[in-house]
C-alpha cells in the first residue's frame, strides 16, 4: 500500500528536513495555523523544530514567526 492511499482520518507524522515519516496512517494532517485539513499528497510546508504542518506558504511564514496570526 502506498502511504498516500492510507485509510481516512488524521495521520500522525514525524517531520524531518525535506521529508516526513508516517507514524500513524491517515489521509490528512491539520494545519497548525489555520486548522485546515491538508491531504498528505498536498503537504509541502512544515516546521521540523515545532513538528507542525502548514497549509500554505502564508501559514508557514506565521508558523516560523515571520508573519501575524489572523
Amino acid at each position: 500500500m502506498n502511504p498516500f492511499d492510507s485509510p481516512g482520518g488524521e495521520a500522525a507524522l514525524e517531520y524531518d528536513d525535506g521529508e516526513f515519516h508516517i507514524v500513524k496512517p491517515g489521509s490528512y494532517v491539520v494545519c497548525a495555523i489555520t486548522n485546515v485539513r491538508i491531504p498528505l499528497k498536498k503537504l509541502r510546508y512544515w516546521n521540523v523544530d515545532k513538528q507542525e504542518a502548514y497549509a500554505d506558504a502564508a501559514a508557514a511564514m506565521i508558523g516560523f514567526g515571520h508573519g501575524e496570526r489572523a
